[in-house]
């Protein structure tokens, strides 16, 4: 086994080795990170990643890892990359400036603003509603009146719908900030990428 810093000396008797027989030289790295340079692979090595040498020192072959080989996975770093690079140039195609990013946000926020101000007035027929059952409840209740089954249907159905709403305000609030945060990042990556400074 040849360690790294003497891969030159071992390409050297590699080549004299070369005249009677087939060349091979082998590139592998241990379990401890530690490269090694070798005419055969330790067998606990050999299904694992490693390269083959001619005798010229050029690669002629490399060999991918079986799971790796069986399942056509790349390496997780790999996908990110790519990934990144595709929504890069997603990006650089959709916007020819920094303005249009703001614009289209304009225009992406508008039906969220539509529902949250729509929410808000709901709410406020809601509580306009409620109130005017729990009046006439207590009236009844002052007067010595029992009350109808239906009153107190309606009681509950208002401040269930209250619940509701307030449910509903949170999701569109929380939807028109993940607007807002995804355009910023969108701008941000536009300006890194095409170098352009707000001023």
């Amino acid at each position: 086994m040849i360690k790294t810093g003497m891969f030159g000396a071992a390409l050297v008797l590699f080549a004299a080795f070369s005249a009677t027989a087939e060349a091979k030289l082998y590139k592998w790295v241990d379990d401890k990170g530690t490269t090694h340079f070798g005419e055969t692979i330790p067998p606990e090595y050999a299904n694992k990643d490693r390269v083959q040498y001619n005798d010229k020192g050029n690669v002629i072959k490399k060999n991918v890892p079986a799971n790796e080989a069986a399942t056509g996975k790349k390496p997780v770093e790999d996908q990110a990359v790519i990934e990144q690079r595709r929504k890069d140039s997603a990006l650089l195609n959709t916007y020819s400036n920094e303005k249009e990013i703001d614009l289209a946000l304009g225009r992406n926020l508008q039906q969220v603003e539509a529902r949250i101000s729509s929410i808000h007035m709901l709410q406020k027929s809601a509580q306009e509603s409620l109130g005017s059952y729990q009046k006439e409840a207590e009236q009844m209740k002052a007067a010595g009146k029992k009350i109808p089954a239906s009153l107190q249907s309606d009681i509950a159905d208002a401040e269930k719908k209250i619940v509701q709403l307030k449910q509903d305000l949170i999701q569109a609030e929380n939807k028109a900030a993940a607007v807002k945060a995804s355009f910023a990042a969108d701008k941000a990556r536009y300006l890194e990428l095409t170098g352009d400074k707000k001023k």
